[in-house]
């Protein structure tokens, strides 16, 4: 019997394939298993419900079992879930910090209509957050040597604790491979594409630190919330003395 987070689980696995489908991409059940993190035999039976509901879904023989839906036919609105939706803010965040002359011309009616869909006390918490968001220049060479994809659920706690101001308990390792536990209040996001950095209030040390996302082996959100430091008291990490 499925329990109500398995269903809850179930749903949104079925509108991203929906989504997924729909986009155009080429795609296959494999590609689908792992990047949904189920099996391909779960795919398999989510995309026969789909069909049975009516959904005109094509299918490709041959090794790899590609699919697709329908190009004519529509999702609708779309729908975002909390995670969705404060991923999308920060990414929205992240353009308008950069500038681009390009693809600027709705991206502050995007946010506005993002934005509406959170309760008063949530929107009033994460309104300002673009302040937050930096962008500085490129990573070095010997910094890149390094650099690995960031955990996908990791980025997301972190992009929750970031824009509701929550302190987030994490596990890091260190330039030196050393492994700590630090809980962190994370005041403001740096980018020296493609690494970024959280700036953040390190309980542990008792001071401000600068941690690389992708060397976050674990993060927890704690309920905890902090008050924003100006960003004068951050200005050592900026400039690279206290980076770890």
């Amino acid at each position: 019997m499925m329990t109500k987070k398995n269903n809850i689980h179930r749903f949104e696995r079925l509108e991203t394939l929906k989504a997924r489908m729909k986009s155009g991409d080429p795609t296959t059940i494999a590609d689908l298993a792992n990047e949904l993190l189920v099996s391909e035999r779960t795919i398999a039976r989510d995309i026969q419900l789909l069909r049975d509901q009516g959904l005109p879904i094509d299918s490709e023989r041959g090794r790899g079992g590609g699919v697709r839906l329908d190009r004519n036919w529509g999702i609708g609105r779309i729908k975002l879930n909390y995670s969705e939706a404060v991923d999308l803010l920060v990414s929205l965040a992240i353009a308008e910090q950069m500038e681009s002359p390009l693809f600027m011309a709705n991206l502050k009616n995007i946010r506005h209509k993002i934005m509406a869909s959170f309760s008063p006390p949530k929107r009033f918490t994460i309104k300002d957050m673009k302040k937050r968001i930096l962008v500085g220049g490129s990573a070095s060479i010997n910094m890149l040597s390094s650099f690995t994809r960031p955990d996908k659920e990791i980025v997301e706690r972190l992009h929750q604790a970031f824009s509701m101001k929550n302190r987030l308990s994490i596990k890091y390792r260190a330039e030196n491979l050393a492994i700590t536990k630090r809980v962190i209040e994370p005041h403001y996001l740096l980018l020296c594409s493609p690494i970024w950095y959280v700036v953040a209030w390190d309980e542990l040390r008792q001071d401000v630190r600068s941690f690389r996302c992708d060397r976050i082996l674990y993060a927890n959100i704690d309920a905890h919330e902090f008050a924003l430091l100006p960003i004068k008291k951050f200005e050592k990490a900026f400039v690279g003395l206290v980076v770890i």
